[in-house]
């Protein structure tokens, strides 16, 4: 395949594909173009009665862009992953660019979990999210809708759908529909850094489904 580069993954992202590799240590990258896409919708997110009290009383810090290196390796940091060294790479490049956000869950000075995500427009790609603390990746989830929304994004694409994403609100729909709202959402304005990073209490708030 052509050599990958940061301008090229762009230009994929705003087409619908994305990179992945068989594992770590496997040089090679595939494109991947799913039939059947998973997204969530920002109004959808799901905080439970639990993960709500849990939050309230959490001892983690949020931050934003201040460990971006380290969400990537923590996300690669399992028995198999689609991370290998030249995706890391292009990912940190495309964050110096500012193509590419991370959103970090700290105790103390230890990086606990986090997620990260490719930006264009007002389009967010998630690409993967970890955790080594109980609850600390559906807290780093759950910060993260609620800045996309605070910041004017359209489109949080998760690629593929779990039943753990499902869970907490993402959705599938089909390629025809997921590129009318990416063509959509990479002609609008966002701006990810915008917003201030929340209290917990303002982020319960702003997404508890009391229904």
């Amino acid at each position: 395949m052509t050599e990958l580069t940061p301008e090229i993954l762009l230009r994929a992202y705003a087409n619908g594909i994305f990179p992945m590799a068989e594992g770590r240590d496997d040089d090679e990258i595939f494109w991947v173009d799913p039939r059947r896409r998973g997204v969530f919708p920002l109004t959808g997110f799901r905080i439970s009665r639990s993960l709500a009290r849990r939050m309230r009383h959490m001892p983690f810090r949020i931050s934003i862009d201040e460990d971006f290196a380290g969400v990537v390796d923590g996300c690669a940091d399992r028995a198999e992953t689609w991370i290998n060294a030249e995706i890391r790479a292009h990912y940190l490049a495309l964050q110096r660019l500012g193509h590419a956000h991370s959103l970090e869950v700290w105790e103390g000075e230890e990086l606990v979990g986090g997620v990260y995500g490719v930006v264009l427009g007002a389009a967010y790609f998630g690409e993967s999210m970890f955790s080594r603390r109980t609850d600390a990746s559906k807290i780093a989830l759950a910060y993260l809708v609620d800045r996309l929304r605070l910041a004017g994004f359209t489109l949080f694409d998760t690629q593929f759908i779990t039943a753990h994403l499902a869970s907490l609100g993402a959705v599938e729909i089909s390629r025809s529909e997921y590129r009318q709202r990416l063509a959509e959402a990479i002609g609008r304005s966002a701006d990810f850094t915008g917003p201030a990073i929340p209290t917990a209490q303002d982020v319960i708030q702003r997404n508890t489904q009391t229904s």
